[in-house]
């Protein structure tokens, strides 16, 4: 700390921006999964399974996984905020080390 500065906490919060999306290339299958996605609150976790589930196919976690695998837009459509039943991360097509960054940004690391 610089002499004779003031500490200076600033509070920030997290409003999640409407942002409607339009992606041609994609299945109908990724579009759901993507939907759901967007339904994750940032702070917050959900599984591949739970994701399946939310889009009617509760055996799907693998698909799910793939079609986060196939987003366009990680940082807008947040598939960081989904991680393996068994506590692991999973994937993430920015790499582990910016999943991590990310859910420990968000507090839910």
């Amino acid at each position: 700390m610089i002499k004779g500065a003031r500490k200076l906490t600033v509070k920030t919060t997290y409003k999640k921006p409407h942002v409607e999306i339009v992606l041609k290339e994609a299945t109908p299958f990724q579009k759901r999964v993507w939907r759901v996605l967007q339904t994750i609150p940032c702070g917050e976790t959900r599984t591949y399974k739970w994701v399946a589930q939310k889009v009617g196919k509760p055996k799907a976690a693998r698909a799910v996984g793939q079609a986060c695998g196939a987003n366009p837009l990680p940082l807008i459509i947040p598939c960081h905020r989904v991680v393996a039943s068994g506590g692991k991360l999973g994937g993430f097509s920015l790499g582990l080390a910016m999943k991590k960054r990310l859910l420990k940004w968000e507090g839910s690391l």
